[in-house]
């Protein structure tokens, strides 16, 4: 139902559609009653057109009963014109972009303009838009052809009822035809536009249906004539699928026949121009094939670098795959071998570094033989001063010591050693003989441990040990080049199975006791080789804690209860109520104490973490022969008691390698040139303090050892110790963890005979004769079979002989007053001896197997380098052309002329020198008699080609190469040593200026203050009327009653009267002999130092045990001492 108001815009609506005047009817359809929507005042026109045809639709419909327009249809009439509208202005869109881009030939264009002008964009295909644009222009210029005048309005008709007329050059458009309508006839239409885009679209979709994808189908199928095209398609598909057996036969038929015309064709045109076709092929052949060898030599000259790199590659790879066979196959190929047998050569740098290793070992054995000396003497020097400073000797003794510093600081010792050339090296021919047995007797010792392990044990402790320090260490070198450590390893191995054999009865003895073996590897390894890693080890941790000013670790509580009560009265000025003598447990009642007492661990836990840390991460720097030792004692006790468990195996471990090596070094590593020290310089009490707190820590660590008893209040750090056990105990257990020296140092039974240099010592006349004395005391313990070797060779050198002797008549002026200190001097003269084998090959001497196999093996080498084969069974069997024996001939001419450079002790055995001269076949010849003898001893087997020899081979070669980068690391290391020894050498020297200085300041001093006393020196600069002090003698009750003596075990002091001593001053300042007696009966001896005495005063010791049962006050005994031989 409509309301009442708009009936009546209907009506007035109505009625101007009638008058047919644009204008009312537009007001009327503006009328608010009418509420119509979406009405454009610019398109009256049009709107007065639709509604007329409408009404006149409605008033010509018999079946209508209305012949007004109602609202609704009112309104569809106005919508009905706007579409027409918004189709006029799309349309007037698509004919101006269009016509406007073909005119300015914006070709880029035209996909762009018909996707926005045309109504369904899917019509416009991209692939056609050249198509499009091509087609377009084509058009409008035939169209332009039959134009002769051009106006500029455009007219559209819609739905064949409606003209729309728009003017190009004034954008005006209009519903009713303008007066003086000229049309635009040179542009194409919409209508033309459309058809030609369809026509395009069309055809591209019938060229392309058949081969298109299912994706570009949907999008034919989206355009406009899609649905069309697509019947069309599935039509004519159908109708090949039911024809598909006709259309393959047609196909077939058509495609034979044409293949068949065009090669008849072709076939008669090639017959008929035969010779031609022939010129051509070769013609093109020939340039064809220049072409490709000019091009192809071309790229190569392009890439000459790259081919060179490439060919290197190969034969790197080549090289590198036969290496791999060398090193890694069981049974190496004659082929492969002979590519490397060039290594077994030496060539000049190798004389020259074997000559700079020698060089550089012989350095640093005499300046590690002189340091030695020179820091016996320095210490000596030390208690002299020290003995002066309390007025103990005179200074007439200590004046004479420094000179004799001062002899060795000037070059006494360099005289000593240069004179090699006067001494045993310039014999006469018969001596000459004993200078070789006793290079035979020192390689003996030097590679067959058992006989020095078995010395060891026969002497007594003291001689054993000093014998240690010098002879033995001498005859390794101290283990200055890879076969050295090698055989010393070997020498303390067999020393301590053999100690541990004979002497251990408990575990426990290892760590009580002090075996001679463990004492000599920790000697060794604290000394000259070992020092610098004991400086990498702990120098940085130890200097932070001397450097650390602010550090203070007391942890005994009497100690830190005095320095309270010290520093209460410093501070007060007045006498402190407290006691002075206190105990532990009266001391920790006190507040200040404990908590002293307690910041003094937790400093003492911080820094022990610093060393222990340092330790622990630094196991690599452990010399690999102290490991080694390690893993031996591990092995050895765990062999003798096998019921010891694991912990106890690797306490001992730790009491090697932490007790017996570290700790020394960390309470005193001023001692141990572990920290640099000026001369005079020294660490006071709180540092040595510091450092041996947290010595004292890490040693109950190692031996997982609690704080009980009197350290009970150190108690709080037990769960401390047992943590850092635990990593000690990882510790130990992985420095064992060490392959065999064999492995190491890749050394074998054959070592000595192939490397180039024969192993050289530095040994001075006096330890030769000393070592030979000790040999032959105790040769029934060491070789007591008569066919042993060492008995023959003692046997060959007879007895002992003097100093004089051994260097021969005429080496001592017999007249020579001061003949004893000349022979004293000689006899300190080292000497180089060249150790050999006394079974080495010689002439005309009987050679062993493993000699005849080293000699073998060189000529093999001489002959498969010049006669080629693929087994030495093939290549001794043929002969040698003469080519191969001109070829051997010229390598064995430059071979001499190498050896001809070879220095002296170098060269080979003047039958191996021999052997290399002889022609390629009689050097066959020669192989195929020394195979079979060598295959009698069952060294070689002809069954396998002889292939055991030619691994043999292999391995040398593999060895020199090891051996050579040995070498090349022995060069640097000895370099390194040399340069640290030289350095200490220098901090001596630096202490012997000191105390000339100090010295000489004490001679000013004494003539200052004109004493009495004046010193008397003769030319030797020895003090005149110098005069041992005379023995003193005292009963035990007189020492008793003067205090020195306190209580002698089981004898009461009524027996005192029966029991006298003896002290009497050795030649040795501060060393005297005390001998006891009961009732005139002489029963022990024991020696007293002066130094040690004056240590145990400094360290609080008041009473200590002669005899093991005499108890004496050190204090009283000191004071007897200095009054009776010091006149104090």
């Amino acid at each position: 139902m409509h309301s009442l108001p708009g009936v009546v815009a209907v009506g007035y609506i109505n009625e101007a559609i009638d008058e047919g005047n644009p204008l009312r009817t537009l007001e009327t359809l503006l009328l608010p009653t009418a509420n119509i929507s979406d009405v454009d005042p610019a398109h009256a026109q049009h709107y007065q057109d639709v509604l007329y045809h409408a009404k006149s639709q409605k008033l010509g419909d018999s079946e209508s009963v209305s012949k007004v327009l109602w609202l609704d249809e009112i309104q569809q009439a106005v919508d009905d014109a706007n579409v027409d509208k918004d189709r006029a202005k799309q349309w007037v869109t698509l004919v101006v972009d269009v016509n406007q881009c073909l005119e300015g030939k914006k070709s880029s264009d035209i996909l762009s303009v018909l996707k926005s002008s045309t109504s369904n964009a899917n019509d416009i295909i991209p692939e056609c838009a050249d198509k499009y644009y091509d087609a377009l222009v084509k058009a409008k210029e035939l169209k332009s052809e039959r134009v002769s005048s051009d106006g500029s309005w455009l007219k559209l008709n819609l739905h064949k009822k409606y003209d729309y007329y728009y003017n190009t050059d004034s954008k005006e458009s209009s519903w009713v035809t303008p007066e003086s309508c000229l049309y635009k006839e040179s542009w194409l239409t919409g209508k033309e536009i459309e058809d030609i885009i369809e026509e395009v679209t069309v055809g591209y979709i019938r060229e392309n249906i058949w081969s298109a994808s299912e994706e570009l189908l949907l999008r034919f199928q989206a355009t406009s004539s899609g649905p069309i095209l697509r019947e069309e398609f599935e039509a004519r598909k159908s109708f090949l699928h039911e024809q598909e057996e006709n259309v393959v036969k047609i196909q077939a038929f058509w495609k034979g026949y044409k293949q068949r015309k065009e090669y008849m064709h072709r076939r008669q045109t090639f017959i008929d121009n035969t010779d031609s076709i022939v010129k051509i092929q070769s013609w093109f052949r020939m340039a064809t094939a220049r072409k490709s060898y000019l091009s192809r030599l071309q790229y190569f000259r392009d890439h000459n670098n790259e081919i060179v790199k490439i060919q290197s590659l190969l034969r790197a790879n080549k090289a590198r795959d036969d290496y791999k066979t060398l090193v890694g196959s069981e049974n190496p190929p004659l082929t492969v071998i002979r590519k490397f047998v060039y290594l077994l050569d030496q060539s000049d740098l190798d004389f020259q570094e074997e000559l700079e290793v020698a060089r550089l070992r012989e350095e640093v054995v005499t300046k590690i033989r002189a340091n030695q000396q020179l820091e016996k003497d320095l210490n000596l020097m030390d208690i002299k001063i020290g003995l002066l400073v309390k007025n103990r000797i005179t200074l007439e003794d200590v004046i004479s010591h420094s000179k004799k510093l001062n002899k060795k600081k000037g070059g006494e010792m360099e005289i000593l050693n240069n004179t090699d050339n006067q001494g045993i090296k310039s014999l006469s021919k018969e001596r000459r003989k004993t200078l070789e047995t006793y290079q035979q007797l020192f390689y003996l010792l030097q590679t067959n441990p058992l006989y020095l392990a078995k010395l060891i044990f026969q002497m007594p402790q003291n001689k054993s040990t000093k014998f240690m320090d010098t002879v033995i260490f001498t005859l390794y070198n101290y283990a200055s080049n890879q076969r050295e450590e090698y055989l010393l390893l070997k020498l303390f191995k067999t020393a301590l199975e053999e100690e541990i054999k004979s002497k251990v009865d408990q575990v426990q003895d290892i760590v009580t006791g002090n075996p001679t073996v463990i004492k000599m590897v920790v000697s060794f390894n604290r000394g000259a080789r070992g020092q610098n890693t004991l400086r990498q080890l702990l120098a940085p941790v130890v200097k932070e804690i001397i450097d650390d000013k602010s550090l203070i670790i007391n942890t005994n509580p009497v100690e830190v209860y005095k320095a309270w009560v010290n520093q209460l009265e410093t501070q007060t000025g007045e006498a402190s109520k407290l006691p002075y003598d206190v105990t532990t447990e009266q001391a920790l009642t006190y507040p200040e104490v404990k908590n002293k007492l307690e910041a003094s661990i937790e400093n003492l836990r911080r820094v022990t973490d610093k060393v222990l840390n340092s330790i622990i991460s630094s196991l690599d720097l452990l010399p690999y022969g102290l490991r080694y030792i390690a893993k031996v004692l591990k092995n050895s006790i765990h062999e003798k008691f096998p019921d010891a468990t694991e912990d106890e195996l690797l306490k001992i471990v730790g009491n090697l390698l932490y007790y017996r090596y570290m700790n020394p070094a960390i309470v005193a590593p001023d001692g141990f040139d572990i920290i640099d020290m000026t001369a005079g310089g020294q660490i006071n009490s709180d540092q040595r303090r510091n450092l041996g707190s947290v010595a004292k820590v890490l040693q109950h660590a190692a031996s997982n050892k609690l704080f009980e008893g009197e350290n009970e209040h150190l108690s709080s750090m037990n769960n401390y110790l047992s943590e850092t056990y635990q990593e000690f105990r990882k510790y130990f257990k992985e420095a064992c963890n060490v392959p065999e020296p064999e492995e190491k140092f890749n050394m074998d039974k054959y070592t000595d005979l192939v490397t180039v240099s024969k192993p050289v010592i530095y040994i001075s006349i006096e330890e030769i004769i000393s070592t030979h004395s000790l040999l032959l005391e105790h040769q029934d313990a060491i070789a007591p079979e008569k066919n042993d070797l060492l008995s023959e060779l003692l046997g060959s050198l007879g007895e002992v002989p003097t100093v004089e002797s051994f260097l021969g008549e005429g080496a001592v002026d017999p007249n020579d007053p001061n003949k004893a200190n000349t022979l004293s001097q000689l006899s300190k003269t080292e000497i180089s001896l060249v150790l050999t084998s006394k079974y080495d090959i010689e002439d005309g001497e009987a050679i062993d197997s493993r000699s005849l196999m080293i000699k073998t093996k060189k000529l093999i080498i001489d002959v498969i380098r010049n006669q080629p084969g693929n087994t030495l069974t093939e290549i001794l069997e043929t002969p040698a052309t003469a080519q191969q024996e001109v070829d051997h001939a010229t390598d064995m001419v430059s071979r001499a002329m190498i050896d001809s450079r070879t220095p002296e002790e170098m060269k080979h055995s003047q039958s191996m020198i021999e052997d290399a001269q002889l022609p390629l076949e009689q050097k066959k010849r020669k192989i195929q008699r020394n195979l079979r003898t060598l295959e009698q001893t069952g060294h070689v087997s002809s069954e396998n080609k002889y292939q055991d020899i030619l691994n043999e081979i292999a391995k040398d070669i593999r060895n020199q190469r090891i051996y050579r980068k040995l070498r090349k690391a022995e060069l640097a290391k000895l370099q390194q040593t040399l340069n640290a020894l030289n350095k200490k050498a220098a901090f001596y020297e630096e202490q012997i200026n000191y105390y000339d200085t100090y010295i000489k300041t004490c001679l000013d001093n004494l003539k200052r203050k004109n004493t009495r006393r004046s010193i008397k020196l003769d030319g030797k600069g020895e003090p005149k009327g110098a005069k041992r002090a005379k023995p003193v003698k005292y009963t035990a009750a007189k020492l008793h009653e003067k205090g020195v003596l306190l209580d002698i075990d089981d004898l009461q002091t009524n027996q005192f009267k029966n029991v006298t001593f003896d002290i009497i001053a050795t030649e040795d300042v501060g060393i005297f002999d005390v001998r006891s007696k009961f009732l005139g009966v002489e029963m022990e001896k024991v020696q007293l130092n002066i130094q040690d005495l004056l240590q145990m005063q400094y360290e609080g010791v008041a009473v200590m045990k002669m005899f093991d049962k005499v108890k004496v006050n050190v204090n009283l005994l000191i004071y007897l001492l200095n009054k009776k031989f010091y006149g104090k």
